[in-house]
């Protein structure tokens, strides 16, 4: 039986940094991008097998997991919203994770030559740039999908990371973040005391929840409306779900402790938190070396 191709009725260019990478959404809702443009995204030069090079690639081929190698084997086939045979592409997400085994390769010290550390660079510069969940918001934006984009999938991932009701009140937020977050503004903090600048709030919002998973914070905000003074009823994360919501709570407090940590102001904090966790459905620019 002759498999169904698909056609992609959604396409754009997505632009990170000076590299530019063919993106596609099939018509039953992945996230392509063209095989070509997988190679160019990790600086990989010339034609020949495409992609596919790294499955024989000495240096790389023991840090790909077997459901990497199996999806690198069997491109996607589509056709273009003409109905113009497209070639092949792979599932957006797959290049985060090809990234990933770059990176694991080269912590290892394996990445030798020019263009194994080129390949490094490369996958530095992009894995920075999105998490899982971003690089899929970024093909949307860049191929217009977001504008039409299947309400149901969006709430699949609501239902996920939010409560139906307020669960009791927990303490989420250790002190430290908001000590190193003063650091950064250099203002004194006072662990004993509660009260805090009315902008710690929108700082909030801006570095977790607008970054944790798409359109999170808007939902809090009409799930606990203001009250008359001003107040809302219930904090944010007292909406979060206990098995995803708040474990990618903690994580992505964790990963922005770590940059404020290792940032001397809070502007250079800023620069590589938009780069290492940006702000979903926003594309940003990012640092490629030139070939």
């Amino acid at each position: 039986m002759t498999e169904k191709i698909l056609q992609a009725p959604f396409s754009g260019i997505l632009r990170i940094g000076d590299v530019e990478i063919p993106a596609f959404v099939l018509e039953e809702g992945t996230r392509v991008i063209s095989a070509r443009g997988m190679t160019r995204a990790i600086g990989m030069k010339g034609r020949g097998q495409g992609i596919t090079r790294v499955l024989t690639h000495q240096t790389l081929n023991p840090y790909l997991d077997n459901e990497l190698k199996m999806a690198i084997s069997e491109p996607i086939h589509f056709k273009t919203k003409g109905g113009m045979k497209a070639g092949t592409g792979y599932e957006a997400t797959i290049l985060q994770k090809l990234c990933d085994a770059i990176l694991e390769a080269r912590d290892k010290g394996a990445l030798k030559t020019e263009q194994e550390i080129r390949y490094g660079e490369y996958a530095f510069g992009l894995i920075r740039a999105f998490a899982k969940v971003g690089i899929i918001a970024l093909v949307d934006e860049a191929t217009n999908y977001q504008e039409v984009r299947d309400r149901f999938a969006l709430q699949k991932i609501l239902d996920a990371y939010l409560l139906p009701y307020a669960a009791a009140w927990a303490k989420r937020f250790p002190d430290s973040f908001y000590k190193a977050m003063f650091k950064l503004k250099g203002w004194n903090y006072d662990p004993s005391s509660v009260r805090r600048p009315s902008i710690i709030g929108t700082m909030t919002n801006d570095i977790v929840y607008e970054r944790l998973a798409p359109g999170i914070l808007e939902q809090l905000k009409s799930r606990t409306p203001k009250d008359e003074k001003g107040r809302r009823k219930h904090r944010y994360h007292q909406l979060l779900t206990e098995d995803i919501g708040h474990p990618k709570l903690q994580e992505h407090l964790l990963k922005a402790q770590v940059l404020m940590d290792a940032s001397p102001n809070y502007p250079s904090f800023y620069r590589m938190l938009q780069r290492a966790l940006p702000r979903l459905n926003e594309t940003l620019p990012m640092n490629i070396p030139e070939e």
